[in-house]
């Protein structure tokens, strides 16, 4: 089964893949990546989501965690977090493929009354595990269907769905379950997280989203280090890094505009803080992400 998955990834991804290594399909929250090098380190906020690797190996770092892993183990993120990734293994003989969908509240709400008892959950928002055969199978028929376009419309969202419920059947399906329960703990915090997003370049009160999450501060702070593995300030501080380093990638922000602009009222503090998370200082860094960019074409 997986050489089946893998073939069909792989054409799929051939044929459609644009410059960053991603293939987007119809069916909706559903891409394939892929990269013929290993790659830099890139930083990002993560959507819940499940990556089945299929080829390759990649690691991601959330928080002080970091996880290595390869063809046949699929990543499970269950909230929004900041990750640092990296394909560690690909070449152009033997490309890194993965298939990653985006896991839908919706869905899991409305299998949550079917399904009833889940799995034991760990407290982590990041886990690697073997892909279970269930999920594998389910992947694979869906890829099928990207040969046969006329059939999406009918069983895409079955297909879909069915793959949503072997995941919630999983070992850890207990966190998949809390994205699709009203006023779980995990839809609480989801608010101050969507919250520190909207609004990460302002001074927010830890008070303000302990409101938001409709929690005590005491139960705020530990729901949201429990969930996203950090605490509030260091999230807001990751959310800042991150986009901060996009502007001056993508515009050729200055060092000083793109502090200022993500909320830093010292440039000083901005490029001790940017160092830490980068490991090297803004100017140096940049120069060195666009040098790599250039040499991957």
């Amino acid at each position: 089964m997986h050489d089946q998955l893998l073939d069909h990834a792989r054409r799929y991804a051939d044929a459609h893949a644009d410059r960053s290594g991603i293939a987007t399909t119809p069916v909706e929250g559903l891409a394939i990546l892929r990269e013929t090098a290993p790659t830099m380190l890139q930083y990002a906020v993560s959507k819940p989501l499940v990556a089945l690797v299929l080829q390759g190996g990649k690691r991601v770092t959330m928080g002080s965690r970091t996880f290595d892993f390869g063809a046949g183990e699929s990543l499970l993120i269950t909230t929004d977090v900041p990750t640092v990734s990296q394909i560690t293994s690909a070449s152009r003989a033997l490309p890194y493929y993965s298939l990653v969908l985006e896991l839908d509240p919706a869905i899991i709400a409305g299998l949550v009354d079917e399904v009833g008892a889940v799995p034991f959950e760990t407290d982590q928002p990041v886990r690697v595990d073997p892909t279970a055969t269930e999920v594998a199978d389910a992947a694979l028929r869906l890829l099928r269907l990207l040969d046969r376009p006329g059939t999406l419309a009918v069983l895409g969202p079955q297909l879909s769905r069915e793959l949503h419920y072997w995941l919630l059947n999983g070992r850890h399906g207990g966190a998949i379950r809390a994205l699709g329960v009203t006023d779980s703990h995990a839809q609480r915090i989801g608010r101050a997280v969507a919250m520190l997003r909207d609004h990460y370049a302002e001074p927010v009160k830890v008070e303000t989203l302990a409101e938001a999450a409709g929690m005590s501060l005491s139960a705020f702070h530990v729901h949201f280090r429990g969930i996203t593995s950090m605490s509030p300030l260091q999230f807001q501080k990751q959310l800042r890094l991150i986009e901060a380093r996009r502007r001056m990638l993508a515009s050729g922000e200055t060092i000083g505009n793109a502090a200022y602009g993500v909320g830093y009222e010292s440039v000083p503090q901005f490029t001790r803080e940017y160092g830490r998370m980068f490991g090297q200082p803004p100017a140096r860094d940049i120069r060195h992400a666009r040098a790599q960019m250039v040499a991957a074409g």
